[in-house]
């Protein structure tokens, strides 16, 4: 194990930084932020850019990374997958992403696999989103009906199956959740027509 990487659905990368920026008044710096004057590069691939990551862009924004010393480089992978491999291949230093691909990574046999060290989030920041409007839904309404999912075996998908299940229904037997869409894609495949429900 060479690289220590953190998953974008559980990074708290930022919240040391942040913290360490609170704490700048406590000690002398030089003008560049850190005490010796120079700068270290980070990539960042993020999983997805989302509303959930806002205090790291507005970290970037207000120049707290620069003030510490980092310069730090954002991408935005568009799936775990393509972010653990920008990981896994040297092109980012750090992923945001959930932690299921850290696990399927280790679990693969990979000796050069990658470590959780940080959360930046508590719960999922998915929705379900129905093609008609429903003034009072119940999970029994998703019995019988095709729901946009997101990838097989991705985060996304793994909590919404969670949540089926959590309120008695079967993810295998009483609806079809397509499984083919990238979860990046699923809001437009929805909008172009597939699906009652989507999870975005």
């Amino acid at each position: 194990m060479k690289k220590i990487s953190n998953t974008g659905k559980k990074a708290g990368f930022l919240a040391a930084l942040l913290l360490a920026g609170a704490l700048a008044g406590c000690g002398s710096k030089t003008a560049g932020g850190n005490s010796s004057g120079s700068s270290t590069e980070v990539t960042l691939n993020e999983v997805a850019h989302s509303i959930f990551y806002a205090p790291m862009y507005v970290a970037i924004e207000e120049g707290y990374f620069k003030e510490e010393g980092i310069e730090l480089t954002l991408v935005t992978g568009f799936g775990a997958d393509k972010t653990m491999t920008a990981v896994l291949t040297d092109e980012a230093d750090i992923g945001f992403m959930g932690s299921e691909s850290t696990i399927y990574t280790y679990a693969g046999g990979t000796q050069d696999y990658v470590v959780n060290f940080a959360q930046l989030t508590q719960r999922a920041g998915n929705f379900l989103v129905s093609r008609t409007p429903i003034d009072n839904f119940s999970w029994d309404m998703l019995k019988g009906t095709t729901v946009l999912g997101g990838r097989a075996g991705g985060m996304p998908e793994m909590v919404f199956e969670f949540i089926l299940e959590k309120n008695n229904i079967d993810p295998k037997t009483d609806l079809s959740i397509d499984q083919s869409i990238d979860f990046g894609s699923t809001a437009a495949a929805f909008s172009g027509g597939q699906g009652d429900f989507t999870v975005v």
